[in-house]
């Protein structure tokens, strides 16, 4: 496993993380099996887990909790998201209030069994939900030691611009991927401000290649009722990658990670899976090097 600066926080973390969340955190999926893939991931080298108060109907954080508890976690870097929260009926729920938000760390520290949150996120807000209230809410939390930094998760370019330019925030999250490369100037310019960039979604939640269409779990069905429902159009647009899970010596979800890694402004590529062989086939992404005729191939299909 490599490693890459998070930003100007002091912090290093591995540059493939585990995201904790989805089909992962839901009482269908064993607790067991869950708490195996943290353990393994952890022995594979991974520093950075990504979770958050709304994920997995609530139930992610309080596992990765779990399966962090009586661990030495000095060496992670463990992140979670405030912002949203499970409404229930499947339905999520969004306060960016000065008081929700707080409220939000204090319970995800206890969820997590941390002494302090390494990095704490905005869960994907409006530019008008940045009010100076609430950014000092989020620089009290970090003068009590509940946070130690401070970012925003956003797949808007314009509430990432925004963030940019705001110097409470040390990191953000976006989609970044073979079927995003218009977020690289956004990359850029985030690192330039010392930022930490953290690549979320960087398998394209698996459209490459009409991968949405291979059945062979309950978890694949859920994640391939999502794909067509919200991702119709990823689908579509995946489908000029399929040549990734043709290349020799590597798999598609390897190359896919290598693309987004190739870029070094990119701190961590954060991908999630609830299969052991899946998790092992990723980790060993760390490290490749994409031949200069494959990038050129991904940057045609990328219509470039």
């Amino acid at each position: 496993m490599r490693y890459r600066p998070l930003g100007t926080t002091g912090l290093k973390v591995s540059e493939i993380g585990f995201g904790c969340a989805s089909y992962w955190g839901k009482a269908a999926f064993p607790e067991g099996s869950a708490l195996r893939l943290v353990h393994a991931a952890i022995e594979g080298g991974v520093t950075f887990f990504d979770t958050g108060a709304s994920y997995s109907a609530g139930e992610a954080e309080p596992r990765l909790g779990r399966a962090l508890k009586g661990r030495d976690v000095s060496s992670l870097v463990i992140a979670t998201k405030a912002g949203t929260f499970h409404a229930g009926g499947g339905k999520i729920g969004r306060d960016f209030s000065p008081a929700a938000v707080t409220a939000s760390a204090e319970r995800s520290l206890k969820n997590l069994h941390l002494e302090v949150l390494p990095l704490l996120q905005l869960h994907g807000p409006a530019a008008e939900d940045l009010t100076e209230e609430l950014l000092g809410a989020l620089e009290a939390l970090r003068a009590r030691g509940i946070a130690r930094a401070l970012g925003l998760n956003s797949f808007d370019p314009a509430v990432i611009e925004r963030a940019i330019d705001l110097p409470c925030f040390d990191a953000v999250m976006i989609d970044y991927n073979v079927l995003r490369p218009e977020r690289e100037p956004l990359i850029a310019r985030a690192a330039a401000a010392g930022k930490g960039v953290l690549a979320g979604m960087p398998l394209a939640m698996g459209h490459t290649g009409l991968k949405v269409a291979r059945i062979t779990g309950p978890q694949d069905l859920w994640y391939a009722a999502r794909g067509l429902v919200r991702h119709r159009r990823e689908v579509i647009e995946g489908a000029r990658f399929g040549f990734l899970h043709r290349l020799p010596g590597l798999t598609g979800s390897q190359a896919a990670l290598a693309f987004v890694l190739a870029n070094p402004q990119v701190s961590c590529a954060v991908f999630g899976t609830t299969r052991m062989a899946h998790l092992t086939e990723n980790l060993a992404a760390s490290g490749v090097v994409l031949e200069a005729a494959v990038l050129e191939r991904i940057r045609r299909a990328q219509g470039r």
